[in-house]
């Protein structure tokens, strides 16, 4: 039975790889392999496991014990990024992004790169690398009309975006996840990785900006846009939306409580504000009984709630619970065994699920890392794998969130992203994981 088990998650992982040529959400795939997995070790009675990660070995327990232990730990991921994605909403409803536009007073081709990868960098480690390429494409479609043009400067958002992801426990839902599983902290997190992050994103950049398309200087697109009633809150908005973000992890330092409490409270904050500036009334209790009344309609709160991914939140959960059915089965405790008999070098093992990150999708490949390897929290490896799966994604377009979102709204060729971006990005993987390497002997 536990071959079944198995079986039905490589068929879901293949679904999810190939969502594209199926044309199916890859939410439906999740959920189905998390439902079917769990299903086939209940009717099978088969035992389950937790791992004990000082004795390294497995403990059995019961299925209902074990369900719910997954299942709260899941909860705590998904509503930590509900919190965050309806901030930034609500920050795109007072029109907040714009005034990034205001930091932009090039036309240089070169200039006018380092400056939204630069960006790219710091918005994603603030507001997370998917949210931010959003962000960016859309202020470079106000910049740049030639779409010919912009997608050179999108292929390199994708990697400054993913790279800057990579190094903030808000920055990637990789690094989220292991931030929130207690394997790294978020003052080791960016000790550790901002450097290799930095040179992950700067080299490639560099070369870029020496190439020919990057020569020369723009046609700025000029365009009369209708200005928001609420623009006159933007800006504030903007930076009391990232000030709450950023203040998670230094709530979860202080009170030592999940980080998901301290995204509740910032969103809470956001909120009031969002209200006092909207002058509405909001009750949390209409809009998830689907009242709508008048007060309501233009509430920024139920403007954002609306606007939530849940899709992606529907994902995270089947997926993360189909891998925590082959962790239950202490099959992913055998798997880690295997490969550290197969390849000693932890180093190479990690590496090849950066490599794979582009392939196929870096948030069960961590989800399983996590089963797989039972090193202390702060673990060098830990960190490693944040990098690996943060960055090694930006080798294909497919192989990362921001990616995917890029090739939709540019609508970018894949083989045009392999020919012309996929090779910046492998220099940079391999430069900054030459980095972090460097700099683990100094620690």
């Amino acid at each position: 039975m536990e071959i079944a088990v198995i079986i039905v998650f490589a068929l879901g992982y293949l679904a999810i790889t190939l969502e594209h040529n199926l044309k199916v959400d890859k939410m439906v795939a999740a959920l189905a392999t998390m439902a079917v997995a769990w299903a086939i070790i209940a009717l099978g009675h088969l035992q389950v496991f937790e791992v004990d990660t000082v004795l390294r070995k497995l403990v059995p327990t019961h299925l209902e014990e074990i369900l719910l232990h997954h299942l709260g730990k899941t909860a705590e991921i998904l509503f930590f990024l509900i919190g965050a994605m309806t901030i930034v909403e609500i920050i795109d409803h007072f029109d907040g992004f714009s005034t990034i536009k205001s930091f932009v007073k090039t036309k240089k081709k070169s200039s006018l790169l380092w400056i939204f990868c630069i960006l790219g960098f710091v918005l994603s480690a603030i507001i997370d690398n998917l949210t931010a390429t959003i962000v960016l494409i859309t202020i470079l479609k106000k910049i740049i009309e030639k779409r010919e043009q912009r997608i050179w400067f999108v292929g390199l958002i994708i990697i400054s975006a993913n790279a800057g992801g990579a190094w903030s426990p808000i920055g990637d839902v990789t690094t989220t996840m292991l931030w929130m599983a207690n394997k790294v902290s978020a003052d080791k997190l960016v000790m550790y990785l901002f450097v290799p992050s930095l040179a992950c994103m700067v080299v490639p950049v560099f070369i870029a900006s020496r190439m020919k398309i990057f020569k020369g200087e723009i046609d700025t697109k000029e365009t009369k846009e209708e200005v928001k009633k609420t623009d006159n809150f933007g800006a504030i908005m903007l930076y009391l939306g990232l000030s709450a973000i950023v203040f998670v992890p230094i709530f979860k330092t202080i009170t030592h409580l999940p980080p998901y409490m301290g995204m509740m409270l910032s969103l809470s904050l956001v909120a009031l504000f969002a209200e006092v500036f909207s002058r509405k009334k909001f009750e949390m209790k209409k809009v998830f009984a689907g009242e709508t009344n008048g007060d309501h309609a233009h509430s920024p709160i139920h403007t954002a709630l609306t606007k939530i991914e849940m899709p992606s939140i529907l994902f995270f959960l089947g997926i993360l619970l189909a891998v925590a059915a082959l962790e239950s089965l202490g099959q992913l405790f055998h798997f880690a065994g295997w490969l550290n008999t197969a390849i000693p070098n932890s180093d190479i093992v990690v590496m090849i699920f950066g490599v794979a990150s582009a392939i196929i999708d870096n948030v069960p490949l961590v989800a399983a890392s996590i089963g797989m390897f039972s090193e202390p929290a702060n673990d060098f490896i830990w960190h490693f794998i944040a990098y690996s799966a943060g960055t090694g994604g930006s080798m294909l377009i497919i192989g990362s969130a921001a990616g995917v979102v890029a090739m939709g709204m540019e609508k970018i060729d894949f083989f045009w992203y392999f020919k012309k971006i996929a090779w910046l990005a492998f220099i940079g993987f391999i430069v900054g994981a030459v980095v972090f390497m460097g700099m683990r002997t100094m620690f």
